[in-house]
């Protein structure tokens, strides 16, 4: 690898933040799923099941403890038996197949018992600052009874169809950073394992995956007595944790500029740094190649009904027959190849394929990139103080810059502010309704960035250029949010989502897809515009199989046949 060369920049703003980009997205190695398990093999981590008190017919409880080197963290599981007629993955359940609280540090027997009586609960318990998330899940019903029957009789469960579903359980939700009583971020904000975003929801997840694996031959044996066997280990590894995410999510992007600009910023940095490179070695060139070939396999097992998806795996699985194609060249062996690749996949492949080839670039590069994640998460309050000294024409200028798209649009027009976010009094949960045929417009959540910066805008117009920005607010506080973030570009410039918010062709799923992807989910199944089913960790290995040889890759299936 030969590093000097041309200098490249980040892409610019207007082209990635766009919401059919941003939906197009892949995990990468900066999704924050894989910088954990990266963490957890190079520390060493260790994994023990302290408690596993489940009866014959599921229920119970049971404790994982993973201990890193300077702090224990221990999932809290309990086991339920749910009729089916009360099983739902909408957030207004009141029950579930399994719950759980990621616990800070070694629960005694009496913790175990206090969460007992809340963790079941959910919304409707409480538990403390000794917590850092809660969570539910659900059986994939279907799947989950094949397995049972087929270990209970001394045989594997069919491969195909476990890739056909990907998961045993899946989650509704993963509570963390405060909520239900749970410890606020700032807890945790200083620990090192913690620099990274969402690394105790993630590790929450990953223990959850050992447990349902556990519970499901628990179950097996339960049924089948001395004739039950276990998973074989690499089809349990196919396995992973599945999760419907609906529109409570999508709001999250909008109201962290900062934090969101973090993230895209890290990735666009890794795919700017390597497209520097002026050569790449033998190896780093097998790596990429190997890698390609498994993301033909993942994409050929990656399932969906929804139109929209169907359309993009159509492209996605032409994109990399074309990649395929274009690399049988010699492309990897000229002068900055990977410039060269990243240029050709802009118009040569779709959005979809141009997102995943910016993942893959990274891969064979991790000693360059990886540290980027220790940058991704937000620690700069002082972003959010206006500058109340900055003249009415720099605010002015900003805004420009930054939705100069949006100046353009006749926000009278029905189709541009077609709908209106909301909260839902019932649940106190983003709901995305449609404006004009709803009485929802007086609930309006201001989630609308664009439509608010022409406002402002056409309000600062009217203001002398050299005016402090203080003296036009007193007179319209209702601009306070715009100018905020207008100012936060200045550090941010990946804050704003460039696209409509409230207009009649917006996907919510866009935004759900690019905040999962961050996280590291794949297979992506929107099951409307406004939610979505992921799968998560699988592939990876479980807590006795973590070293650091397989700590990494496992997102990319292999084809064992």
């Amino acid at each position: 690898m030969t590093l000097q060369g041309r200098h490249i920049t980040r892409r610019e703003p207007a082209k990635v933040m766009r919401l059919s980009r941003l939906g197009s997205m892949h995990q990468c190695r900066l999704s924050f799923m894989r910088v954990l398990t990266r963490r957890m093999a190079s520390e060493g981590w260790q994994f023990t099941r302290p408690v596993f008190d489940v009866d014959d017919r599921g229920v119970g409880s049971a404790v994982y403890t993973a201990q890193g080197p300077h702090r224990a963290y221990s999932l809290v599981a309990f086991a339920h038996d749910l009729p089916d007629e009360k099983r739902s993955d909408r957030v207004i359940a009141e029950a579930w197949d399994a719950t759980f609280a990621l616990f800070d540090g070694v629960p005694s027997k009496e913790d175990i018992d206090r969460l007992s009586k809340n963790v079941p609960l959910q919304e409707a318990g409480r538990v403390s600052e000794s917590e850092l998330s809660l969570s539910r899940a659900n059986r994939s019903v279907r799947l989950w009874a094949h397995v049972v029957d087929s270990l209970a009789a001394g045989k594997q469960p069919n491969p195909k169809r476990i890739d056909e579903v990907g998961y045993l359980m899946r989650t509704t939700a993963v509570y963390g950073s405060g909520k239900f009583g749970a410890a606020d971020r700032d807890v945790i904000a200083e620990r090192d394992e913690a620099q990274a975003p969402f690394q105790i929801e993630m590790l929450s997840v990953y223990l959850t995956r050992t447990f349902v694996r556990d519970l499901v031959q628990h179950m097996a044996v339960a049924q089948g007595g001395n004739r039950a066997v276990p998973l074989r280990p690499d089809i349990a590894r196919r396995l992973g944790i599945g999760n419907s995410t609906g529109l409570g999510m999508a709001p999250f992007i909008i109201n962290h500029p900062i934090l969101f600009n973090n993230w895209i910023m890290a990735r666009e940095e890794a795919v700017a740094c390597v497209r520097c490179i002026q050569s790449a070695t033998k190896d780093e060139t097998n790596t990429f190649q190997e890698l390609v070939g498994r993301s033909v396999l993942s994409v050929e097992n990656w399932r969906s009904e929804h139109p929209i998806q169907v359309k993009k795996l159509g492209a996605l699985n032409k994109d990399l027959q074309t990649l395929v194609a274009y690399l049988a060249g010699d492309v990897l062996k000229q002068i900055h190849p990977w410039d060269r690749l990243v240029t050709w996949s802009e118009s040569a492949l779709s959005e979809e394929g141009q997102e995943l080839v910016a993942s893959l670039i990274l891969e064979p590069y991790g000693h360059l990139v990886d540290g980027l994640s220790n940058c991704m998460s937000d620690s700069n309050t002082d972003a959010f103080r206006i500058d109340g000294a900055m003249p009415v024409a720099a605010v002015r200028d900003l805004i420009q810059e930054n939705f100069d798209w949006a100046l353009s649009l006749d926000w009278t027009a029905r189709e541009h502010c077609a709908r209106a976010w909301y909260v839902s009094e019932e649940k106190l949960e983003p709901r995305l309704g449609e404006r004009f045929e709803e009485p929802i417009e007086e609930y309006e959540q201001p989630l609308a960035p664009a439509r608010d910066a022409v406002a402002a805008f056409a309000a600062l117009e009217k203001w002398e250029a050299d005016q402090p920005i203080a003296a036009f607010l007193l007179s319209h506080p209702e601009h306070r949010h715009t100018v905020r973030r207008a100012q936060m570009s200045r550090l941010a410039p990946y804050s704003e989502i460039q696209d409509n918010t409230i207009g009649a062709k917006t996907l919510p799923i866009d935004m759900l897809r690019a905040k999962l992807s961050f996280f590291g989910a794949t297979h992506f199944d929107p099951r409307s515009d406004r939610w979505v089913r992921i799968c998560m960790y699988a592939g990876a290995p479980y807590p006795e199989e973590l070293t650091q040889n397989n700590a990494d890759l496992w997102v990319y299936p292999e084809d064992d046949t």
